[in-house]
């Protein structure tokens, strides 16, 4: 967006644009989100910046009324596969609080003085002062939604001390903590609770799809779903969490809501970070369906699922394995062959609602787990192969990789094919532009959304009507598109105006 495309966003007030970028005022040194109320400043007074890190190191000090830290993210660390997505990605995903911007840096292959030249230039701030306005938005976010102390906020969002915490919530936010606090407009849970729930905010619209999405394949004693709920076990860097994610469409505001049962509070903002990637909370939904429903295959569907997302990964290593057990066979029998495998996992330190066990380590597959899986032996020995290779890691791969650089460290292995690194793409990554042509549920979709002109009574194609078969016509968004065509091949074979074939279990 150019200045005055952004200048005309902040002029309507428009939400969609809240968290995609900031308006800095000169006159008054705040910054506020696209949708503040105030009176639009003059157009000679704004400034405006990618990121509050740029913001804030600009000298701006986030408005008090429209409170900019608390809207969704950006989906564009998503889009953007150069440098600067890849070190966003990882940077909300916690790195920089557990190994330093060299840590961060290493991981992307270049030096500490390089990654901050290069994010400067892109972003408006280094590396520290990103990572510093993820932990201050953390900050806000518990202090406004809990009763935790003061002293655990500061640690649990990444803090290094309770003094770095003040000074750096009176810089960003003009306020003490305390002062922060006050400015709650929700109840806050109790201090004595066992557990945390915090709202997590979006973009409408907001399909719920997701939810069954997750639910249809979530492993006994490990997750649990329903079509408006999710919960899961999860190993985290500094150890074992739980938590529960529900979705109230009845509710005002239809609140997605997040409750950890337990966690290592150092692991909470990762926990809140990829709790927000599994969800695509960051997802604008409006640009994504204004350029799916011009497809004509699509636009029912559009039209009947407004806002779908598309499901993310907790965990980038359990999804690996989670896509090869999946290929070639069906959503239910995957779905056994994970349960079964989920016998090598080890027992949760953090058990509750029915939750007692973790997803096997790469290690527990490599040494033993393997052996409960059933089927082609070339196919055990490729799971075998691949977890052995992350257990020893000679594989390494995450949320700060590319597109290249993936498929580059992934279709070596035994086993793996386009659709596992397309797949693992999607959701790993968030990569919003995956179309996985050769997916037979994919086929199937196509085949039950394809729009009543373009086919005889009898199903047969008519002449004159021309459609890419790779959806080139809706790109950046065909990952997206997916979405919709799995969601198609799903409608039960009675419905279907095409016979089912079997589809790869998508898990």
């Amino acid at each position: 967006m150019d200045f005055w495309q952004r200048y005309r966003a902040i002029d309507a007030r428009d939400t969609r644009f809240d968290g995609q970028f900031y308006t800095a005022v000169r006159t008054t040194g705040i910054y506020c989100r696209p949708s503040c109320p105030a009176r639009t400043p003059k157009a000679v007074n704004v400034t405006f910046y990618e990121t509050s890190a740029a913001a804030h190191d600009a000298g701006y000090r986030a408005c008090k009324r429209c409170l900019p830290e608390a809207v969704p993210g950006t989906s564009a660390w998503n889009i953007r596969q150069d440098l600067a997505g890849r070190a966003m990605r990882l940077i909300n995903d916690g790195v920089i609080n557990r190994d330093g911007v060299g840590g961060l840096a290493a991981r992307l292959g270049y030096s500490s003085r390089q990654l901050n030249r290069i994010l400067t230039h892109e972003l408006g701030a280094g590396p520290l002062s990103l990572a510093r306005a993820s932990r201050a938005q953390t900050a806000r976010t518990l202090l406004v939604s809990t009763a935790m102390k003061l002293a655990d906020i500061a640690f649990a969002s990444g803090f290094s001390s309770v003094r770095q915490f003040n000074d750096t919530m009176v810089e960003v936010f003009a306020m003490t903590p305390t002062a922060v606090r006050a400015t709650a407009r929700h109840h806050r849970s109790p201090a004595a609770a066992t557990s945390l729930t915090l709202s997590l905010p979006y973009r409408e619209p907001f399909d719920p799809g997701i939810f069954s999405f997750l639910a249809v394949r979530a492993i006994p004693g490990i997750e649990a779903g329903t079509p408006t709920s999710y919960a899961r076990t999860l190993q985290l860097p500094h150890g074992g969490a739980r938590f529960s994610v529900t979705y109230d469409g009845g509710a005002p505001g239809r609140p997605l809501t997040l409750t950890i049962g337990a966690v290592d509070l150092r692991d909470l903002p990762v926990l809140l970070s990829r709790v927000r990637r599994l969800f695509d909370l960051d997802a604008d939904p409006v640009a994504i369906d204004s350029a799916l429903s011009q497809e004509p295959r699509l636009a029912a569907s559009v039209a009947d699922a407004p806002g779908i997302r598309m499901p993310g990964a907790v965990d980038p290593q359990e999804l690996l394995i989670r896509a090869m057990i999946g290929q070639q066979i069906t959503v239910a029998a995957a779905r056994t062959a994970l349960t079964q495998l989920a016998a090598a996992g080890s027992l949760s330190l953090v058990p509750g609602e029915g939750l007692e066990r973790l997803f096997p380590t790469s290690a527990e597959i490599a040494e033993a787990g393997y052996s409960l899986l059933r089927g082609p032996q070339r196919r055990i020995d490729a799971i075998r192969s691949a977890a052995s290779a992350l257990a020893g890691g000679h594989l390494d791969f995450g949320y700060g990789d590319d597109l290249p650089g993936l498929g580059a460290k992934l279709l070596p292995l035994p086993g793996v094919g386009p659709w596992t690194v397309g797949y693992v793409a999607m959701r790993v990554l968030g990569a919003p532009d995956v179309f996985l042509a050769n997916d037979a549920a994919v086929r199937n979709g196509i085949k039950a959304l394809a729009p009543a002109h373009s086919q005889d009574r009898h199903g047969t194609d008519l002449p004159g009507v021309a459609a890419s078969p790779d959806f080139r016509e809706v790109s950046p968004w065909r990952s997206y598109a997916t979405m919709h065509l799995w969601r198609a091949a799903a409608v039960p074979k009675s419905t279907q105006r095409v016979p089912a074939v079997p589809e790869k279990a998508m898990l």
